[in-house]
């Protein structure tokens, strides 16, 4: 059976990681393909998801490093745009706990140059769904066009977005000031605890999740790392614990646990549309699934996701959450 396919709208970033004990004077350092729109991408084509990447790709260095990585998963690259621009890099360096400080060279880079124009080429037509989020959405000058696209392709398709605040690149306050428009045509929310904390301080997972409903997003689903990740489905609420994992790094990550979700919905045929028949049942598996494909990522170096053939970890019990 031929599953549904998933477009992914964003950028696709040189992660680059600093390698311990470089010789003196010098500092080292080891270039991954990254960015949360292409791992996205990259982890639906290897759980065996159609995957088409809308990207800006450029043909420098880097740029020549994306595609490879990403033909190679399997993910479909005739709708990207060859672009004249650089490519986006930015430098991580990686705490105790394999989580990622990173600093950004993205002034006037390809992945932010998106036109009315190009978008306009890409053809929806046999998209189930279509995911986007993180700096694509907020950075300018193509922000507004993807985000407007999205909301044209809400009238056929589900529509996930992944915040992915970048406070270092983008302003948290621009992020809560767009959020409300993306909550108008979004079907699934995914974001972080840490995303939760920049856009909504001080509240409460079962409160930002009624927030965001209101606002019209009927999937909300929040990963809080080691503590496992909530979802709430209109109001119905569920918590889904982490699986044992020996990590190494959680990058990608999250990103691995949006395409583990999209891919468990696409595969029951879930996708497409506004969710009308999905059920609280539903997303508990789905959840469960994506959290052992983010699990595996995080005992690899960098963006890494699974295969479908890797993903061999026993199920979880899960269990409903009040609320």
């Amino acid at each position: 059976m031929r599953l549904p396919l998933v477009t992914v709208l964003g950028e696709c970033v040189a992660d680059a990681f600093t390698v311990p004990a470089p010789p003196q004077g010098e500092l080292a350092l080891r270039v991954l393909p990254g960015g949360g729109p292409a791992n996205t991408a990259v982890a639906l084509a290897r759980l065996g998801t159609p995957a088409r990447f809308l990207a800006r790709l450029s043909d420098d260095v880097f740029g020549r490093l994306f595609r490879g990585h990403l033909e190679a998963s399997g993910v479909d690259l005739t709708a990207a745009v060859r672009a004249p621009e650089p490519s986006t890099l930015a430098v991580a360096e990686l705490d105790g706990r394999g989580q990622a400080a990173y600093s950004f060279h993205a002034q006037g880079t390809a992945d932010w140059q998106w036109t009315a124009d190009e978008l306009a080429a890409a053809d929806l037509a046999s998209t189930a769904c279509l995911h986007s989020g993180s700096l694509a959405l907020v950075r300018e000058p193509g922000g507004t066009i993807v985000e407007a696209f999205l909301a044209r392709a809400s009238a056929a398709a589900t529509i996930c977005v992944d915040p992915n605040v970048r406070p270092l690149l983008v302003a948290p306050e621009v992020y809560r000031e767009r959020l409300p428009h993306w909550c108008a045509f979004a079907d699934i929310l995914r974001l972080s605890e840490d995303d939760l904390e920049l856009l909504l301080p001080g509240y409460t997972v079962e409160r930002a999740c009624d927030a965001w409903h209101a606002a019209g997003v009927p999937l909300v689903v929040i990963t809080r790392g080691e503590r496992g990740a909530v979802a709430s489905l209109n109001g119905e609420r569920v918590a889904v614990p982490a699986p044992p994992a020996d990590v190494v790094d959680t990058v990608g990550a999250g990103d691995s646990f949006t395409a583990g979700l999209l891919h468990h919905l696409g595969a029951r045929g879930l996708l497409g549309g506004r969710l009308t028949e999905l059920r609280v049942d539903d997303v508990l598996d789905a959840c469960t699934f994506a959290s052992r494909v983010a699990a595996l990522t995080c005992g690899v170096v960098g963006p890494n996701p699974p295969w479908a053939g890797q993903l061999r970890l026993p199920a979880i019990a899960a269990g409903r959450t009040a609320g």
